[in-house]
């Protein structure tokens, strides 16, 4: 689209999907903050599969909601 609103529309798109990455960024971090809580009450701290657990669960977070979101 080569139209007066090209720059428009294209920041709407940028904008829309830019909020929508944040949304997934916030809720990624928010999840793995409440996995590594439990494990710390749970088992008393944080060992390398518990890291693992939180790099894997925020992964794919990051990618779920973004998809959830966007129409």
């Amino acid at each position: 689209y080569d139209g007066p609103f090209a720059e428009t529309i294209g920041g709407s798109v940028a904008l829309a999907v830019g909020g929508t990455v944040l949304v997934g960024a916030l809720v990624s971090v928010s999840v793995t903050v409440l996995l590594a809580r439990r494990c710390v009450r749970r088992f008393g701290g944080v060992t390398g599969d518990v890291y693992g657990a939180c790099v894997e669960l925020a992964f794919t977070t990051m990618l779920v909601v973004p998809a959830l979101l966007l129409p």
